[in-house]
Order: structure tokens, then C-alpha cells, then sequence
């Protein structure tokens, strides 16, 4: 029941759109310049993957494959290499639709060598998108690597263009987008239908990485004043009938008027779809204060920060986390709040409702059925939502000669950290930043500050650690100095975290508190001792003719001790004095015993002594 009535929700918000717009298929010109017999201009519609090239145009020469028609294997087993030989035409691969998704065409096109893809229809009707698989298809890993075009052909065209191939001609055709996309002044109006789930597979992450790595530039256009963006979310309603079902209870806000399919597609488990409603209307009233106070390309911090702080996988995907992140950025929360209003209640949310009425095609935008989706100018940005296209194609909407320096050179600098040091975590007092401004935008990242390596999440707190940490901001922890002595609670060691010192108290990070052993009763606790408390210590004293010994912690007597002393140095003197006279005694003694014994030898060898017999003559052996 949960998967088909997620299906049949999807299905019954796609009829009501269409009873009430249309889905328009964005297209781009198509011109064949050899041969005679095909020269014209045909239509082809946009691929919704790839990289087309807005405002501007392609030429290349088609190929028709004699084996892999449908290019859904790899042309290599096919010993066919479509790159670009010296001096010759890009090639535009010709394939022939069905038995695999379009994605896979392209790729395999792609890793052949071929600049384009040319889709022809096997069955006579309109032109359609050729859009990306659905998600649960969605795995192959090289869906975000297709950077080609790709442009879907009437069956017709395709027919003729494999005649001509067939009689040994070559057919040339020119692909042309510089009309694609309105371009009537020097203001660029774009939308992005966008959604804060970051759950929905490869497309939610391709999303994500877009909005990371368009950032910097969206603001700087928004900043100067060449465009006007403005995001927005697709919702559907529930049928009235099922209003009070568990699977509506679960998806939708303000009594079923606003709903959004559950992220993990299991109600029994994290997060329902009325979570993500509730986070897509706080990111659209974040946009609306945030543009009410003229400043609204802070929406694009919002999202970024708040997918990379909140996300889902880490059970972050609340409204403290997202309280958090727009503190940080300092708007105000309870306009926020005002306009994320009670989403119990059974009213109409205006927002919301605004969103939904958006969603349905005027004048010659169809209506917005797939996320995400760029408008430009009123017109859906077909192609993979990557920094540089994305940028391409907002440029081909400004009237010729007034396009922005922005859209003239790959150079592009700002300094977002400037400006309340970009939300990012600082500490003040050493002006020390966690902000690093870059191409893409600021990011919030703990630094590094003369070898010392900060950590932390770089947006709320950033810690130093390592053996010299203690050097840089006494490592964050607390210090203080009171009649000429200094108590540190860092450890200069590779230890992370604050401590306070003997005699202090605290967190060691704000404060440490002086501990006063004297009335917690932990020194001096001899019956005679008297303690006084000092600063970080204590001192002990006895009273009258006593002296205090620490570390037996007790009071004697100073004569007794005097008297004790010189006695026992008097007796460790004359010890010292017996033992050098009987080691000297002991020496000469030794001395004199050796030299008797080598002047007998000596003699014996010349004389016999009186107590000896005749000493033979050992050296006369061998002699002559």
C-alpha cells in the first residue's frame, strides 16, 4: 500500500498539473548543411543531461554505426572510435532510441570519443525530453560524468540522415543554442526549483554539489545587480479522500494541502515527508526575510550550510540544526518563524500556496514537473546541472554588449568572510578565523595558525590541538595572573581539551575558581598548624618557637631541631674523618706489601735469599 499510494500521489499531482498547464519541450535548432538534399532547419529537443552548450553552437559530421545501433554497449567491443581525427569534424554519433535508458547512449558515445549524441525516435510523434532513469534505477555512477550534449531527432529526420549515410554521404549538421534560451535586456531573471531532502539518491547529491560550487558565483550576480533569482519547491496536495490516511498524516502539512514524498520511501522509519515540507518552507521564508532586509544571495549560504551541518544521515534534519545555521548568518529567526506559521492548522499556508501556483506553466515556460530545474528568462534550462553550463546558460540571457565582466572570463573574486566573517566560527580576541573565501565561495573550515591545527566544525567552535597549541590563544583555555603569578589550564602537550591547575576549579575553558584548602579543610591539619589561603595555593605556619614540616604536615620544636641537626653533622663529620684514616692506613699498607714483593723478585734473580735454594738458569736454553 505504501509504494503504490506514493505512485498513485505522484501520479494524480502530474494529472492536475495537466489540466491546468503543460510540459513544455525546451529546444534547441538544428541545421543540416550537407547534403543539398537535406539542407534545412529542424527542431531537436534538449537533452536533460549532458552539457549543451548555451549561446552557443556546434558543428560536427554524423556517424552511423553499422553494429550498436542503439549504442547500448561499449563501442570499443566494437573496435569503433568516434574521436576527432587533425583537420576533420567533431563527430556527432547517430543511435537509434529503445532497449536502454538514453544516459547509457550518451555515456557509451562519450567514452568512444563522439562530441554529440543524436537520438532518433523510433515512432512518429512530438518531440520529448529525454530525461535521466528514476531513482530507483538511478545507480550508475556515470550519470554526473556525461558532459556531451544530447539532442532527441524525429524519426523522420533520423530515417533520412541514415539514407543519405547509406549512399556514401556525408551528412554535416550544425547543433545551434544561441537561440535556446530569451535574451531581452541586461537583467537575467532565473529560477531553481530546488528541494531540501538530501536523500532522493545521485540527483540529491548532484544537487547539493551544484548549489556548493554555484554559489559564489550566484551571489556575486545577484550582488551587482545582474540578475534576479528567486528559488522555489515543488509540493502536491492530497485528495480529500484520503486526507486523513496514515500515509497522508505522515507527508503532508496544513491538513493535506502541502506534501512531499517520504525520503526513505518506508513511513516506519526516519524522516517523513512532512519534514521535508517543513524544511522547504523554512528555506522559502529564509529567502523571503532575507530578501526583505536586501540581502537575499544569503539564501545560497542557508542551503549550503545547512546540508553540510544538518543532514538527514546524521539525524540533524530539525529545526534546532536549522536554527543553528541562521543564527550564524545573523537573520532574524522569529520573522521566520512568523512565516513558517502553524503547520497543524487547516489554513492555507500563502507561501506554499504561492509555490504551488508557480509550478503550473505561463507564456512560454511549461510547467515544472522534474527537480531539480533551472528557469532562465522564463525558459527550463535543459542539461546537467554543472558550475560552468549553469553559467554559460544564464550569460546567453543578457542582450548582446551587456553581459557582466562575470560572463567575459573565468576570473571571478570576492571576499565573502568580510561580511559577518561569512557565519564561520572567530575568536576575536586573536583574530583568528575559521572563513576562507575561495573561487566557489567561503567555506568553514578550522585553520592551521602557525603549525598549530585547529579542529572543530568550523562554524560554532574550532579547538587547537597538538604539542604548541598552548601558543596560539594559550589554546583556548583559561589563564590568569594575580600578584605576580600565572596559572595556565593548558597542557602543552599533544592532550586535547582545557584543565584547570592545581588549586583552581572550573571548566577550565571560561574560568578557574582559586581553591581555598584552608576552609575545604585538605592542608594544614595539624592540631598546632595555621593555614592561610593564597591564590592558586595555601600557606602553613605554627605558632610560637615552631617550625612547619610539609610533607610530614606538622610542628617541631626549632631548638630541639637546631640541636638535632648540628648533632648529627658533628656525628657525620667525625664518621667522615675515621674513614679517611683508616683508608689511607689500609692504603699505605697495600703500597708497602707490592714493593716488598717486586724488590724480592728482583733479588731473587741475582742472589739467593736465605730461605731459597739454587735458582735455575731458565734463560739458557738455546744458547751458545
Amino acid at each position: 500500500m505504501r509504494e503504490k499510494f506514493g505512485i498513485w500521489a505522484c501520479v494524480w499531482f502530474v494529472l492536475v498539473v495537466s489540466c491546468l498547464g503543460r510540459f513544455v519541450v525546451e529546444k534547441n535548432s538544428l541545421k543540416v548543411t550537407s547534403p543539398d538534399s537535406l539542407k534545412d532547419v529542424y527542431e531537436c529537443a534538449i537533452g536533460n543531461f549532458g552539457v549543451p552548450d548555451y549561446g552557443g553552437s556546434m558543428a560536427g559530421s554524423v556517424f552511423y554505426p553499422k553494429s550498436n545501433e542503439k549504442a547500448c554497449k561499449n563501442f570499443q567491443d566494437f573496435d569503433i572510435a568516434l574521436k576527432t581525427k587533425p583537420g576533420g569534424l567533431p563527430i556527432f554519433l547517430l543511435a537509434d532510441r529503445g532497449e536502454c535508458f538514453f544516459t547509457l547512449k550518451a555515456w557509451n558515445a562519450q567514452n568512444a570519443g563522439a562530441a554529440a549524441i543524436l537520438v532518433a525516435d523510433d515512432r512518429v510523434e512530438p518531440l520529448i525530453t529525454m530525461d535521466t532513469p528514476e531513482e530507483e534505477d538511478a545507480r550508475a555512477d556515470y550519470l554526473q560524468n556525461i558532459t556531451i550534449p544530447s539532442a532527441l531527432i524525429s524519426k523522420d529526420l533520423g530515417d533520412k540522415i541514415k539514407k543519405e549515410l547509406s549512399k556514401g554521404e556525408m551528412v554535416n549538421i550544425n547543433l545551434d543554442w544561441r537561440e535556446a534560451l530569451p535574451h531581452p535586456d541586461e537583467r537575467v531573471e532565473y529560477e531553481f526549483w530546488t528541494n531540501s531532502n538530501d536523500e532522493c539518491g545521485p540527483k540529491c547529491v548532484s544537487q547539493l554539489d551544484f548549489v556548493k560550487s554555484f554559489k559564489g558565483a550566484a551571489q556575486i550576480l545577484e550582488q551587482k545587480g545582474y540578475t534576479q533569482f528567486s528559488p522555489h519547491y515543488i509540493t502536491w496536495y492530497c485528495p480529500e479522500a484520503f486526507i486523513l490516511s496514515k500515509q497522508c498524516k505522515s507527508q503532508c502539512i496544513n491538513h493535506g494541502r502541502y506534501c512531499a514524498p517520504d525520503p526513505e520511501q518506508d513511513f516506519s522509519r526516519g524522516y517523513d515527508g512532512k519534514d521535508v515540507v517543513v524544511q522547504n518552507l523554512r528555506q522559502a521564508c529564509f529567502f523571503k526575510v532575507a530578501n526583505e532586509s536586501g540581502k537575499p544571495w544569503q539564501w545560497w549560504d542557508y542551503v549550503t550550510d545547512f546540508s553540510i551541518r544538518c543532514p538527514m544521515k546524521e539525524k540533524k534534519y530539525t529545526k534546532e540544526c536549522a536554527d543553528e545555521v541562521i543564527k550564524s548568518l545573523g537573520v532574524d529567526i522569529k520573522k521566520i518563524d512568523e512565516c513558517i506559521g502553524d503547520t497543524e492548522a487547516d489554513v492555507e499556508n500563502p507561501i506554499l500556496k504561492a509555490e504551488q501556483e508557480a509550478q503550473i506553466g505561463k507564456g512560454s515556460r511549461g510547467d515544472v514537473t522534474i527537480l531539480p530545474t533551472l528557469v532562465v528568462n522564463n525558459r527550463q534550462y535543459r542539461g546537467k546541472l554543472d558550475k560552468g553550463a549553469v553559467l554559460k546558460a544564464i550569460c546567453s540571457g543578457f542582450e548582446e554588449t551587456t553581459e557582466p565582466t562575470i560572463c567575459l572570463t573565468t576570473d571571478m573574486e570576492t571576499n565573502e568572510c568580510m561580511n559577518n566573517n561569512g557565519g564561520c566560527w572567530q575568536d576575536k580576541a586573536s583574530n583568528i578565523t575559521a572563513c576562507r573565501d575561495t573561487f566557489r565561495g567561503r567555506v568553514c573550515e578550522c585553520p592551521i595558525v602557525q603549525g598549530v591545527k585547529f579542529n572543530g566544525d568550523g562554524y560554532t567552535h574550532c579547538e587547537a590541538s597538538g604539542a604548541l597549541r598552548c601558543e596560539i590563544n594559550n589554546g583556548g583555555c583559561w589563564k590568569g595572573t594575580q600578584g605576580g603569578r600565572t596559572y595556565s589550564a593548558c597542557i602543552d602537550d599533544h592532550t586535547k581539551g582545557c584543565k584547570c591547575p592545581a588549586g583552581f576549579k572550573g571548566d577550565g575553558t571560561n574560568s578557574c575558581e582559586d581553591i581555598d584548602e584552608c576552609k575545604e579543610k585538605t592542608a594544614c591539619q595539624c592540631s598546632d598548624c595555621k593555614c592561610k589561603n593564597t591564590w592558586g595555593s595555601y600557606e602553613c605556619s605554627c605558632g610560637g618557637n615552631s617550625l612547619y614540616i610539609h610533607e610530614h604536615d606538622t610542628c617541631i620544636s626549632k631548638d630541639s631541631n637546631t640541636e638535632y641537626s648540628w648533632s648529627f653533622v658533628w656525628v657525620v663529620i667525625l664518621g667522615l674523618a675515621v674513614s679517611g684514616v683508616a683508608g689511607y692506613a689500609l692504603y699505605k699498607y697495600r703500597i708497602r706489601r707490592y714493593m716488598d714483593s717486586e724488590i724480592r723478585a728482583i733479588m731473587a734473580q741475582y742472589m739467593p735469599l736465605d730461605n731459597q735454594g739454587e735458582v735455575p738458569d731458565h734463560m739458557s736454553h738455546g744458547r751458545v
